[in-house]
């Protein structure tokens, strides 16, 4: 009874990884440490910006309204409710990836306007957290990457024969993966400018 017993788990064993089941397993592992990953270097971002408004305010306090966008895009974003579930649901994700973007556009046009004032650009502390930010940000886009590239491998295990079976019986599928405009961006650093800013536009012509 115990020999027909272990020869039936074996045979199970070996169904099972000839069906894809193991590197299903593997794979979901691997999105999974990707997207900690990932969201690491956004808290690590999100913990540099109290810091960095506070530096900024203390030259430019008359500067509301970038001050306010920046405090209001962090604090929608701290106000999410990330769960390991968010890279099974699509919409999440879109909305996770929307709420970063507009952080990400609140923090281009803050430095922009830290480029006026030239004692805040001579400002050992702003200084400090420019270098912290843009390291930050190269950590984040490598992040996302292999991110992507996790996913990628994960959904072509679930979707492809005779993984896809496998798949079915477990209830495995898909995840959702970041979307770019530009798919050569996934592997670029994003341009941080801290030059002058661009000079304004001519009005048209009357």
């Amino acid at each position: 009874m115990r020999i027909k017993l272990f020869l039936s788990l074996i045979l199970s064993a070996l169904l099972l990884s000839g069906c894809g089941y193991n590197q299903i397993q593997i794979n979901d592992e691997q999105v999974n440490a990707s997207w900690s990953e990932v969201l690491n270097q956004y808290k690590r971002r999100a913990d540099l910006i109290p810091n960095l408004v506070q530096v900024v305010q203390g030259y430019a306090s008359h500067e509301k309204e970038v001050l306010i966008r920046v405090t209001e895009a962090r604090a929608s974003v701290a106000g999410m409710k990330v769960t390991p579930e968010l890279v099974n649901d699509p919409e999440a994700m879109a909305k996770f990836q929307k709420a970063q973007g507009e952080l990400s556009g609140a923090l281009s046009r803050l430095l922009v306007v830290s480029e006026n004032y030239p004692n805040l650009k001579a400002d050992a502390n702003f200084r400090d957290l420019q270098a912290q930010l843009e390291g930050t940000e190269n950590r984040i886009t490598v992040a996302r990457n292999r991110y992507i590239k996790t996913v990628q491998e994960y959904n072509v295990s679930v979707r492809t024969f005779p993984n896809n079976l496998t798949a079915m019986v477990i209830g495995a599928k898909p995840k959702a993966n970041f979307t770019v405009e530009n798919e050569q961006a996934i592997s670029e650093p994003p341009k941080v400018n801290f030059g002058s800013p661009a000079a304004p536009a001519k009005p048209a012509a009357q």
